[in-house]
Parts: structure tokens; C-alpha cells; sequence
């Protein structure tokens, strides 16, 4: 029994969601092995090698690899899925792009947002926005899973010493094509790899106030900013920091939530966070059933006075 786990990267280093998958593919039992399929990526595959829990990578080096593109990463992944019981995807934009396709091929159901590697064929996985949890198991021969990576520790990114094996690229399938990618540049951390979020929602009534209020507290903490779907639905933050169940799902040591009522939507993307701070001065707001730490006040004086002290 061996499971393949597909590496997030971007050709030079290895992205913190394949660490968490790979602590879950160690769950599964077996060996661990690890796909790198790219262009030019030896050196990701060699950081994928210094894994701990990893004992093969293999390396798909071709053109049509380059840009993660699903179709030529799926029959990358099919070219060798014979050879596996599990099929790991981090549950990520990317990994949940190529693994319905993998699935859909061979014909096995797909197991979505994994939090919990109960044995080998039995998972644990969230439904109804968080409210539950189903344990589902499957009898597939191939399970095709992604993984939640909020549910599961990082394996450690050095320590390992896997063999690399090259393998050979599949064609380029010509369904797609990549023509760029506009990147906002951002000099805060990753969102969903940060260790301390700020976030706002739609009381704080503006942009400018968004700005002027989150902003300097996520300054002087070294902090990501995230927003609630109805601070980004009224313009008062851009898409990217949206943070819930159709946003973006975090656990960083630390999530302060400024104004945010805790709508169940957005509880379900960060009630797995270390620590959580609310501020906000609706007592019955649902954010302070989950927060470690709540504060009944306007966070317009508030958040300017923890600031002032930190």
C-alpha cells in the first residue's frame, strides 16, 4: 500500500499546503510518495526529497507542466495512479481543479476537505458549512482525496532524504493553454499561511475606515489581513482576503475579528484558528460563541486603543 500525494508548487520550492498533505498521506499508512510535475523544477523536487514521511519523489519535468494546467496535470497523475491506493490533493485552488478530473477517470468517488485520516478507508470530512462532521468510508480501490490542510500538522520540511526518480511527461493534452497570470503583490504574509490574521466586516461602514482602522493594528502585529464576505461584497476589501467557506480557510495562532457578526459561513473558514479575538458590540453576536477572548465594545475606539498598547 503506497500513497501518491501531488506537490503545490512553483517550480523552485515546495508550498506549505503539500507539507499538511503529506502528514495525512502518513496517516493513510504505507509509503509516501510525492509527485512534482513541472518545468525546470528540479530544484522543488529536490525540496520535496527533504520531506520527513517521504520515501520517493517523482519528478515530471515537460513544457505543458509548467503552469499546473488541470488537464495536463491529471493525465500526469493517471499515467501512474496504478500504482497507489490513496491519491492525495491539498485542498487548494489547484488541488481542487486536477483532482475531480482524476477521480472522474477512475471512476472512484472523490472525498473532499479531509480533515481526518480515521484508518484507511474510513475519513472524516465537514458538511453543512462546519455544523457536522460525516465519517465517510470508502470502498474504492483508488481513494481520491483533498485534504483540508487547517485539519492536519505540517510535516517537517527538512529531516527527510527521499530518493528523486524521474518519470516520463505526458503529452501536452492541447485542451489548454496558459497566456499569463496577474499576481497582486502584497508585502504581508500569505493569507492562508499566516500565523496572525486581522479581520474586518461590515461594520466598519467603508474602505477608507477598513484602511484606517485594520490596517495599523495588522501593522503593528506583523498580521495578514482577511475580511468577511459581506466587508468584500460591499467593496470595503478585495476578493483575495476573503476568509469562509467560500473564501479562503485559515488556522493561524491568531485571528482577531473586528466588527464581524460570525456569520456560520464564516466561522466555518477560521474556528479553527489557535486563538481567537473578537471585538464587537453586539453581545449576542455568534463570533464570541467560538472566541477564546471577546470584547463587547466599538471597535472604532477599541481597535485604535489595543493598537496604541501593543
Amino acid at each position: 500500500m503506497a500513497s501518491l500525494v501531488i506537490a503545490e508548487h512553483d517550480n523552485a520550492t515546495i508550498k506549505g499546503a503539500t507539507l499538511n498533505t503529506v502528514t495525512a498521506a502518513v496517516a493513510c499508512g504505507g509509503d509516501v510518495h510525492v509527485l512534482v510535475a513541472g518545468h525546470n523544477a528540479g530544484a522543488a523536487a529536490q525540496a520535496a526529497a527533504q520531506i520527513a514521511g517521504v520515501s520517493k519523489v517523482i519528478h515530471a519535468d515537460a513544457e505543458g507542466l509548467a503552469h499546473g494546467l488541470a488537464e495536463n496535470v491529471a493525465a500526469q497523475v493517471l499515467a501512474i495512479a496504478s500504482n497507489y491506493t490513496h491519491i492525495l490533493f491539498p485542498a487548494t485552488a489547484g488541488g481542487k481543479n486536477v483532482a475531480p478530473r482524476v477521480a472522474a477517470k477512475l471512476d472512484v468517488a472523490q472525498l473532499s476537505d479531509v480533515t481526518l485520516v480515521v484508518s484507511a478507508d474510513t475519513f472524516e470530512r465537514p458538511i453543512y458549512a462546519g455544523n457536522a462532521i460525516a465519517t465517510v468510508q470508502s470502498k474504492d480501490s483508488v481513494k481520491v482525496l483533498t485534504v483540508r490542510t487547517t485539519g492536519f500538522d505540517a510535516a517537517a520540511a527538512t529531516g527527510g532524504s527521499a530518493s528523486v526518480e524521474s518519470a516520463a511527461a505526458t503529452t501536452d493534452s492541447g485542451k489548454s493553454a496558459f497566456k499569463g497570470r496577474e499576481i497582486a503583490k502584497n508585502d504581508r504574509p500569505e493569507l492562508t499561511a499566516a500565523k496572525i490574521i486581522v479581520s474586518g466586516g461590515r461594520a466598519l461602514g467603508s474602505a477608507e475606515k477598513f484602511a484606517e482602522v485594520i490596517t495599523p493594528l495588522a501593522d503593528k502585529l506583523g498580521a495578514a489581513m482577511g475580511a468577511s464576505r459581506a466587508a468584500v461584497d460591499a467593496g470595503y476589501a478585495p476578493n483575495d482576503w476573503q476568509v469562509g467557506q467560500t473564501g479562503k480557510i485559515v488556522a493561524p495562532q491568531l485571528y482577531v475579528a473586528c466588527g464581524i457578526s460570525g456569520a456560520i459561513q464564516h466561522l466555518a473558514g477560521m474556528k479553527d484558528s489557535k486563538v481567537i479575538v473578537a471585538i464587537n458590540k453586539d453581545p449576542e453576536a455568534p463570533i464570541f460563541s467560538v472566541a477564546d477572548y471577546g470584547l463587547e465594545a466599538d471597535l472604532f475606539s477599541a481597535v485604535p486603543e489595543l493598537q496604541s498598547a501593543l
